[in-house]
C-alpha cells in the first residue's frame, strides 16, 4: 500500500521504485493499477505459483529439519541453506 500512497502524493512510477527499490516495470505498472481501480487493485492476492505437492505433514518435518541446520544433514563445510540443499532435503 505505500505505493498507492506515493501515488496518491502525486509521485511518479520512476520515484516510487526509487523509493520501493522495486523495477521501473513494477512502478508503471502498479501506477497503471493504481489508476484503474485505486488502491484496491493493488491489494496483495495472496502467493502465487503452484499448489504444494508436499504430504500436509511433510512442511513440518522439513521446518524441523531446517532448524536443525546444514551440519545436522552433512553439510559441514558452512552454515547456510540453499535452495539447491532445501531441494536435496526435500528430496530425500
Amino acid at each position: 500500500m505505500q505505493a498507492a500512497e506515493l501515488f496518491e502524493q502525486k509521485n511518479r512510477p520512476p520515484e516510487v521504485a526509487r523509493r520501493l527499490r522495486v523495477s521501473l516495470k513494477s512502478a508503471y505498472h502498479w501506477h497503471q493499477l493504481w489508476r484503474e481501480g485505486g488502491v484496491q487493485a493493488l491489494a496483495s492476492r495472496g502467493p502465487s505459483g503452484s499448489r504444494c505437492r508436499l504430504s500436509p505433514r511433510c512442511p513440518e518435518k522439513l521446518a524441523g529439519y531446517l532448524k536443525q541446520g546444514p551440519a545436522a544433514h552433512g553439510r559441514v563445510e558452512d552454515q547456510v541453506w540453499t535452495a539447491s540443499r532445501v531441494a536435496t532435503l526435500i528430496g530425500r
